[in-house]
């Protein structure tokens, strides 16, 4: 059966639309915060109806968590793929380290990091966001200390550092230039900040 670009499989309508629909919710969510985000807004973001809200999602958590997985979705998917073009470990840590910094100015940087906003807003008092902020902290964790392990065998980072504390120092860049970014620091002062963590790979 030959099927033109117009055609849709069963179940990929509403599948699209709830993605779509959390991109929008993840906006809400990053802007506002957990607490401040009402449902109401939400509702209005997403281009959902209410029956079609609470048919999808439980309650305003449900819509959250679903939002953060979402967002680690497609942001791990782009971190991924700018790496994966990375010509050793060293080129590698600096597109991780630029990808943040990209966030972390203008538009995107005022609008700040689920992640960041998770951690300060709801980790301390509810496991399951707890739990995926300490997912994505030891991933990005354990990726600088992957890529800079690659470095060291490579010979483009020195092997007289600690990887794994270096990895952790990385981190702790990287979330930090997104809660800087939402006073709006530009482009200029967060690639200062990654020109600086570069040398101690040195």
């Amino acid at each position: 059966m030959n099927m033109d670009a117009t055609t849709r499989l069963p179940g990929r309508p509403r599948q699209f639309a709830i993605d779509e629909a959390l991109d929008k919710a993840i906006v809400v969510f990053s802007e506002r915060g957990y607490h401040a985000a009402s449902i109401s807004e939400l509702k209005e973001a997403m281009g959902l109806t209410a029956g079609s809200l609470y048919k999808a999602f439980k309650d305003k958590k449900a819509i959250f968590l679903a939002a953060f997985d979402r967002y680690k979705q497609v942001r791990n998917a782009l971190l991924d793929q700018e790496i994966g073009v990375g010509s050793d470990g060293r080129d590698k840590v600096f597109r991780m380290l630029r990808f943040y910094a990209e966030a972390s100015h203008g538009e995107s940087g005022r609008r700040g990091c689920l992640v960041v906003g998770t951690a300060i807003e709801l980790a301390v008092y509810d496991a399951e966001a707890a739990e995926r902020v300490g997912r994505s902290m030891a991933r990005s964790e354990a990726l600088f200390e992957h890529l800079i392990r690659e470095g060291q065998a490579d010979g483009s980072i020195s092997k007289t550092i600690d990887a794994e504390a270096t990895a952790r120092l990385m981190l702790s860049v990287t979330q930090g230039l997104r809660v800087l970014g939402k006073t709006g620091p530009d482009r200029d002062r967060a690639f200062a900040v990654i020109d600086a963590a570069m040398k101690l790979l040195d």
